[in-house]
């Protein structure tokens, strides 16, 4: 249990976590790598250690040193069989991807997670496997986690996702490295490409055309060293924080912002936000940058359409901003919220609504009107995350511009991606 209280004047210089994204990635293709990947901040939370669990047992030795991840990959047809249930955690991204690669082995295996894990939808990747011969079942005929994969030879398709969703195009892409000829996803709008950007590094012959990525099986990737940025989803709260609460300034270090994962920036610009992008660089493939982030005087704004899966996890942050901003904001197009590891529009409306906060749950997003000065009025409340850790990051943020005491009843959730995030608000917020 965390408590939060009102406070103003945030100041101080920060690097957030590793990319989530990237992390899980860098292990997954190093494993299938000839040769030894090292990882350079590499995002140590729940998820991410669920992807090296599933890796270590399926025979990759995966090691730890002076902060470095090193994982002594055996190529692409090097895993054994695990002589028990991969625990995928609560990681979606994990099981997912996973999928593809598990499809193509020569072996069967079967993915669970916890009792959230497995209750998100999966049949979003069994659809595509299945077209393309793979033998995957939900085990418990709900379309959901336990999976049971029996591994076979794939065959390529072209897949009409959809969705817009980079774990759907992930999976069929990993699964791709394993079918008899070229296999491409189209998705409606471009989902975040972390995984075309280091799967062509590790040597594979990937390309993309619009919204079309196309891969042709390679004879084998090998090893690399990443570099992992700062997580921008991770980034976002102190994004948020330091624009709303009065007399902050802000500097986060070394911030990923790859444009398919950068909306927040450019909704924030739409809100008349104080952001500066410093020391603009590249790193792994991918562009990096120093965010100076000042408190702003926001203006409400229409967030739709082909930007949303580039903050698709930023949403509910956006949505605490938004309360902040003069005049009305609407958010659609975001019914990906409702399966998550919460449904985050209920839960962030439930609670919004419950610190006093003006906003309407729709189908897809949300309506959120302020006061004609921005000021917001929110005051204390007891929050219910549903072990979301998200949703626990967002309230926190809430809570230091409240007043009374917030209380975030299971802050412990923070770690599936953010372990540090309440020792760097404290920090902020001049209590350390």
């Amino acid at each position: 249990m965390k408590t939060l209280t009102r406070k103003t004047g945030l100041r101080g210089t920060l690097t957030v976590p590793g990319d989530k994204s990237i992390s899980h990635r860098a292990v997954m293709f190093g494993a299938l790598a000839e040769g030894t990947t090292t990882i350079h901040g590499f995002l140590k939370g729940a998820d991410c250690l669920s992807t090296i669990g599933c890796f270590r047992a399926m025979g990759i030795d995966i090691e730890e040193k002076d902060d470095t991840i090193y994982v002594h990959g055996k190529g692409l047809h090097g895993l054994n069989a695990p002589s028990k249930t991969l625990d995928v955690g609560n990681s979606g991204t994990t099981t997912r991807l996973i999928s593809g690669i598990l499809a193509g082995q020569p072996f069967s295996s079967e993915l669970s997670g916890d009792a959230s894990l497995n209750s998100r939808p999966m049949k979003r990747v069994i659809t595509p496997l299945t077209m393309m011969h793979a033998d995957i079942k939900s085990k418990n005929g709900d379309g959901c986690a336990p999976l049971i994969i029996h591994g076979k030879p794939l065959t390529a398709i072209h897949y009409d996702s959809p969705v817009a969703s980079a774990q759907v195009k992930s999976c069929v892409l990993l699964a791709g490295l394993y079918a008899d000829g070229d296999t491409s996803v189209t998705e409606p709008a471009l989902s975040r490409d972390h995984t075309e950007r280091m799967l062509r590094s590790f040597g594979a012959d990937i390309r993309t055309e619009g919204t079309t990525c196309t891969i042709t099986p390679p004879k084998s990737l090998h090893a690399q060293h990443i570099e992992v940025p700062g997580d921008i989803s991770s980034a976002a709260f102190f994004i948020v924080a330091a624009l709303i609460t009065p007399n902050s300034d802000v500097l986060i270090q070394n911030v990923g912002i790859n444009p398919t994962r950068a909306g927040i920036l450019e909704v924030c610009r739409n809100m008349e936000a104080d952001i500066t992008l410093e020391n603009v660089r590249e790193a792994g493939g991918e562009p990096v940058a120093d965010l100076r982030v000042r408190t702003s005087r926001l203006k409400g704004t229409v967030i739709e359409g082909d930007i949303i899966p580039a903050l698709i996890d930023e949403l509910p942050v956006i949505a605490l901003m938004a309360c902040f901003a003069e005049g009305k904001t609407i958010i659609r197009d975001a019914h990906e919220l409702r399966v998550k590891e919460s449904d985050r529009i209920a839960i962030v409306s439930e609670n919004l609504t419950a610190m006093g906060a003006d906003v309407i749950p729709t189908d897809d997003g949300f309506i959120i009107n302020s006061k004609a000065d921005g000021e917001t009025g929110l005051h204390d409340a007891s929050i219910q995350c549903a072990m979301d850790h998200r949703i626990a990051m967002t309230f926190a943020i809430a809570g230091v511009n409240a007043d009374g005491e917030t209380i975030i009843t299971d802050s412990d959730c923070v770690d599936v991606s953010y372990p540090d995030f309440f020792r760097q608000l404290d920090t902020l917020c001049g209590q350390q």
